[in-house]
């Protein structure tokens, strides 16, 4: 990545240390989001590698994931499908279980959204434990989707999610990365 990129992205990413809890530093793209010339060099460099290629969906997760998702499926010419916690959506939905450092939850997505054989991007803003993208590569792989890749803007490699995709068959790809968080 170009160090203008990168220098853009970082100026535009706020840190909130000891959020939500003690320890944490917290890496806030709503100022990303809020900041036009970042906003849109990010969304930018996530659609790039596919240039050009047939992407029938774009699956975001649940909250930013819909942010850039949205803006990655317009431009993009392709569908989007909103991965949910579960009971947000209102039609048939399918869900899977996931773990938190907490316990248990759970994601869901409308059992129509996605047709076998359809060619999906996964897109976040972040990925740290990889645990809520592993749950949404199940959900979308139980559906019959063909993950082309998964996409965050930040990667916080020191935490393995990463390589939990990776371990699955699914091609990572994210913008900065912050070490030792």
């Amino acid at each position: 990545m170009n160090s203008s990129l990168e220098e853009t992205l970082l100026s535009a990413i706020r840190t909130i240390p000891d959020y939500p809890k003690p320890g944490v530093m917290f890496r806030d793209i709503t100022t990303l989001l809020g900041n036009a010339r970042a906003f849109r060099r990010a969304v930018d460099e996530l659609v790039h590698p596919w240039a050009g290629a047939k992407i029938d969906k774009i699956a975001g997760i649940e909250a930013r994931g819909f942010i850039l998702g949205g803006a990655i499926a317009h431009q993009m010419s392709a569908g989007f499908v909103p991965i949910r916690k579960k009971g947000k959506l209102p039609h048939d939905t399918v869900r899977v279980a996931y773990s938190l450092e907490y316990g248990l939850d759970e994601m869901e997505m409308h059992k129509d959204a996605i047709a076998p054989g359809e060619k999906v991007i996964l897109i976040d803003d972040l990925i740290a434990t990889g645990g809520t993208a592993e749950a949404a590569v199940k959900l979308l792989t139980q559906m019959g989707a063909q993950i082309e890749a998964a996409c965050f803007v930040i990667d916080l490699p020191d935490l393995g999610g990463r390589a939990r995709l990776e371990a699955l068959g699914v091609e990572v790809r994210t913008l900065i990365g912050f070490e030792g968080d």
